[in-house]
């Protein structure tokens, strides 16, 4: 069987360049070793089997024969990640390969990268196909929403032994650079299949690499070669244009350096991308401003559920200029009417999360206020999510959601199959635990609807994305009211 399956993976990696066929024999005895083999016979594949499950009888086999104790999914990650780090090239040759491609077209560097990170099943294709996602239409424009399932959850069996084993400092963390074919443990995945591209942002050491959950498309990390903290700063404004000048195809923006409003690593200093059009990015100028001894740039309001500022122009340092100029006004920032304090008792509450992308020749920056101000009354944040969205949505609302993607529990999935049932059958959804904290919502909207079996799943995908949108609309520190605007308006007179 092994021997099968050995000549299977091998014919993978030569048909999707991974091996070379002056390494073909040298990367089979490295998997004969790995499955305690001696002998070895070269068969004709004539089934091109997917990956997923050529891997998935490879840790059968290692399972029964004892080369791994267990059978849960992140055994079998462990492994099946140690497998394909047999043929995963050297980052030397991946590298040079990236770097020849973009001298040709940065695009096409990115493209070679991306799926190289595919058919080394970094990405794991099939996990991201399981994950549920639709578009609505909204005021805003058309919203994503995404219940993410590509991340297994943990079996506890393995939660077990994660608390047992012994506590690693190396890596210091999951985005720091030593993750590059790290072979991973119970609280660490392994990464042997991991080959990450250096650049340069501002004269600093950056590291370009893709998410292994793939959000959206191509959705990348750009993390710094050094363990330090997330900051927003002017050098901040600097990397993320620099970037996109350097994949103008990718738009890249940080997550916001505070609690609450923050992303949720903020110990080291990185950045998210992609090639996707986000909602944000098609919002259009509510309003247009101009800021003094800016006047070369074109500056305004979006229209959007979060308090955006939006700058374009032809000069990269006159838009950093800008930035920065806000961002410090920002920072020191108080309006008592709008319940906009800068700081309480010493602590800071005003930072910006910026998206920064290409628009035709012009580069772009989206700069959204945040404020992370906590009450009694609202301990998550006063600008965040209220109780009666938790329901659908608890967590930070970070870069990703900022920018019009909603990144949703896999729970949802479940909760909602089972919901769609209570609704068609007419049952009492206060009556089941795991249902009853919907009961509310479901009531506001049922009696708007001639529900049947053909529309339920769409009308509470439609539902589901509205709540998104109040959720944006809590996070944002001036509201798309009268009052709020007024409020907004004071502040840009400061700029």
């Amino acid at each position: 069987m092994i021997n099968r399956l050995i000549n299977e993976l091998m014919a993978y990696g030569m048909r999707e360049y991974l091996v070379d066929e002056d390494d073909r024999v040298y990367i089979t005895n490295r998997l004969l070793d790995l499955f305690g083999q001696i002998e070895f016979e070269e068969e004709e594949v004539t089934e091109e089997r997917a990956l997923v499950d050529i891997l998935s009888d490879m840790c059968k086999f290692a399972y029964e024969k004892g080369i791994i104790e267990d059978n849960t999914v992140t055994i079998t990650d462990l492994f099946d990640t140690k497998i394909m780090g047999q043929l995963t090239p050297m980052p030397s040759t991946v590298r040079r390969m990236f770097k020849e491609i973009y001298h040709i077209s940065s695009k096409l560097a990115t493209d070679f990268y991306y799926k190289f990170s595919k058919r080394t099943n970094y990405i794991r294709t099939d996990r991201i196909a399981k994950d549920e996602k639709w578009v609505t239409e909204t005021e805003y424009g058309p919203i994503d929403i995404t219940i993410n399932l590509s991340k297994p959850e943990k079996d506890p069996r393995d939660i077990a032994k994660a608390g047992q084993a012994k506590k690693s400092g190396y890596p210091s963390c999951l985005l720091c650079a030593e993750n590059e074919g790290y072979a991973g443990h119970f609280s660490h995945p392994a990464r042997q299949n991991l080959i990450v591209i250096p650049i340069s942002l501002d004269g600093e050491d950056y590291f370009l690499q893709y998410s292994p959950y793939v959000y959206y498309n191509e959705h990348c990390i750009i993390f710094n070669k050094q363990h330090k903290p997330m900051k927003i700063d002017k050098a901040v404004f600097k990397k993320l244009l620099e970037f996109v000048k350097l994949f103008p195809h990718y738009t890249a923006g940080s997550n916001a350096d505070l609690p609450i409003v923050g992303g949720s690593i903020l110990s080291h200093d990185h950045f998210q991308g992609g090639g996707y059009v986000f909602a944000m990015a098609k919002a259009p100028y509510d309003r247009n401003f101009v800021i003094p001894g800016y006047e070369d740039l074109i500056a305004g309001i979006v229209k959007w559920p979060m308090s955006v500022i939006r700058l374009q122009g032809k000069d990269i340092d006159r838009i950093v200029e800008a930035s920065d100029h806000i961002l410090s006004l920002w920072r020191g920032y108080t309006d008592k009417d709008a319940f906009v304090f800068a700081e309480t008792d010493g602590t800071m509450h005003n930072t910006i999360t910026p998206i920064a992308r290409m628009h035709g020749d012009l580069y772009e920056i989206d700069l959204v206020l945040r404020n992370n101000i906590t009450t009694d009354e609202s301990p998550w944040g006063v600008y965040h999510p209220s109780a009666d969205l938790h329901h659908i949505k608890k967590e930070n609302i970070g870069l990703i959601e900022v920018m019009g993607l909603a990144v949703l529990p896999a729970r949802l999935k479940k909760e909602m199959a089972l919901l769609e049932e209570y609704i068609l059958l007419k049952k009492d959804i206060r009556s089941n635990e795991e249902l009853k904290k919907h009961a509310d919502w479901v009531d506001e909207w049922i009696k708007n609807y001639d529900i049947n079996a053909e529309n339920i799943h769409g009308i509470i995908q439609d539902e589901i994305s509205k709540v998104f949108v109040k959720v944006l609309e809590c996070a944002g520190v001036y509201k798309r009211d009268k009052d709020g605007q007024e409020a907004f308006d004071r502040f840009i007179k400061t700029l």
